[in-house]
């Protein structure tokens, strides 16, 4: 009669270890690749805000102090102090306004690689043992 078979096979412990590695390796893939992606878009983003931004500031600024040369003008021989002084109050307050809305802007930005941390939490609650 034949002894019994009590050792695995080999291949068995060796090729489930492979697909586990190779399993890994696939998580480990799809989350640089997310990170890689989340990376360009905000790097994307930023750019044109930066771009956009300085585009819209020059011509604003250069409307802006058109108006102002066009109504303190208009009003230059009788109320020329207080069409300027008003100027500088109204661009006072709404460079006031405009710093209070980036900073609120700033804070609330999305957070940098949010979908990768998700995922790693995921794939971190899918490997612990409950």
């Amino acid at each position: 009669m034949g002894e019994p078979d009590t050792k695995a096979p080999a291949g068995g412990l060796l090729a489930s270890l492979q697909r586990l590695l190779a399993t890994m390796l696939d998580i480990v893939q799809t989350r640089v690749a997310i990170v890689a992606t989340e990376f360009e878009e905000e790097r994307v983003r930023i750019r044109e805000l930066v771009v956009f931004g300085f585009v819209a500031l020059f011509f604003f600024n250069l409307g802006i102090m058109l108006l102002t040369l066009f109504v303190v003008m208009l009003f230059w021989e009788a109320h020329r102090l207080y069409v300027m002084g008003g100027f500088a109050l109204l661009y006072l307050g709404v460079g006031v306004v405009a710093g209070l809305f980036l900073r609120h802007r700033l804070k609330s930005r999305p957070r940098l690689f949010a979908t990768t941390l998700a995922e790693l939490a995921k794939d971190h609650d899918r490997l612990t043992p409950p």
